[in-house]
């Protein structure tokens, strides 16, 4: 299990925000310190994700695809299965039996992609409570198939409209409003990033994809993984991906982080490898973030909504300077043609985030043996991103498809041509 010291991880992390936040960020500190040594409350939880939202999730072995590639077999870890369409659920009813303690009425929530948005309102309306969830202007307008469920669900959503009207300016949204708000609201923060205790409190409720994967990695391959491959955004899926694995140095874990179009500032979302980011202090806590020489923060850029956060978890930036988790990049363009791979050979439409790892993951099991095995953490599916990829697809296909279809036509307007004139008008009328 993932543990901090006093909030820290490293040189990462730690709680740096307004004395009105403190009350608030120390009561949820003490409940967690109680409930992560309480059984009974794990077990409540666990019963929660199995009646609500499904779990366990498969371990989906993907045969011809390894075929394909060649190199290491692939696996899938199936949390695109989940009650709302990805892992972010997980945490959401976790952070719910909190609220249940609390006694607090209100709960608000930032989003990108839009799921944990939606995962947040599910559970408001399952449970009675006020939602107010807030979102960047421009991932409103690429996620509004989550937009429109949300607000049937009863929830309120506020589009984000300055800065880059991104994930990064609804956190910041999300954080003055409680701030004003914090006697009778609670802030269901969506990934393992923020001030102390939210980084170690969503890994917590995450650490259940990594003690599934392990089990049934025991049975259905008979051992562990040789390596668990997620994509990073703020860093709660690939957190709950590699938690139970930590202290399996034979396990390779690789995060696999939005390469956009380019690594020029503004085009990416790389934090973790290389020297694009920087440790800087911001949004309640400290970690690398993609930032100027003056420290403000920068513009980033993602095909996937959910993974173009400027910071990253502190407890990734920990573990990635410790060498125990590695990290690399996928760009637009691969990660387009890991999405189509994936459709195509094994029936599986992903979300584009999760593309980022299936991207990464790919190229991994290439270099390695026929005998090894590699899992895929699959965060969300991609029925969300229909409009989005439909634009990324390459124009090639599009113009191949015209092609075909030009070509037909022109063949029934020839063999039109060659009939008598009332078999001509019964072909034209078909």
């Amino acid at each position: 299990m993932i543990s901090s010291e006093q909030g820290l991880f490293g040189e990462f992390g730690g709680r740096y925000v307004p004395e009105i936040l403190r009350p608030a960020l120390c009561q949820l500190e003490d409940m967690y310190q109680q409930l992560r040594s309480d059984e009974t409350f794990w077990q409540e939880y666990l019963q929660l994700t199995q009646e609500f939202s499904g779990r366990p999730t498969p371990l989906t072995a993907l045969p011809r695809l390894s075929e394909l590639l060649g190199g290491a077999k692939i696996w899938l870890k199936r949390e695109d299965l989940n009650h709302s369409g990805a892992h972010k659920i997980n945490n959401v009813l976790g952070q719910a039996l909190l609220v249940k303690r609390m006694g607090k009425q209100r709960i608000i929530a930032e989003t990108g992609a839009g799921q944990h948005g939606l995962a947040t309102a599910i559970i408001a309306a399952r449970m009675g409570l006020q939602a107010t969830i807030y979102m960047g202007s421009e991932d409103v307008e690429r996620q509004y198939s989550n937009v429109f469920w949300m607000r049937q669900l009863g929830a309120e959503v506020v589009p984000v409209n300055h800065g880059s009207c991104t994930l990064k300016d609804a956190l910041d949204e999300a954080l003055r409003d409680w701030a004003a708000s914090v006697d009778d609201t609670h802030y269901v923060l969506g990934t393992a990033c923020g001030p102390a205790p939210f980084p170690e409190l969503v890994t917590y409720f995450q650490r259940v994809i990594s003690q599934e994967i392990r089990a049934q990695a025991k049975h259905q391959i008979g051992a562990l993984p040789n390596a668990v491959v997620a994509c990073v955004g703020g860093g709660s899926n690939a957190l709950g991906a590699f938690c139970d694995f930590l202290d399996e140095p034979s396990v390779r874990l690789l995060g696999v982080e939005a390469g956009g179009r380019s690594q020029q500032p503004g085009q990416h979302s790389i934090r973790l490898h290389g020297d694009l980011a920087s440790p800087g202090i911001a949004q309640g806590y400290k970690t690398l973030f993609l930032q100027n020489r003056n420290g403000q923060l920068g513009e980033t850029h993602s095909i996937a909504a959910g993974l173009d956060y400027v910071g990253v978890s502190p407890v990734l930036a920990d573990l990635v300077a410790r060498g125990r988790v590695d990290a690399t990049s996928a760009t637009d363009a691969e990660v387009t043609h890991a999405f189509q791979l994936l459709m195509r050979y094994e029936g599986i439409i992903p979300a584009l985030e999760s593309s980022h790892a299936l991207a990464g993951g790919f190229a991994l099991a290439k270099e390695m043996q026929p005998q090894e095995h590699v899992v895929i953490n699959l965060s969300g599916r991609g029925d969300k991103d229909i409009f989005n990829i439909a634009q990324a697809l390459p124009q090639q296909e599009w113009l191949d498809f015209l092609e075909r279809e030009v070509a037909r036509t022109e063949q029934r307007l020839k063999e039109s041509a060659q009939c008598p004139n009332g078999e001509e008008q019964y072909v034209s009328n078909g």
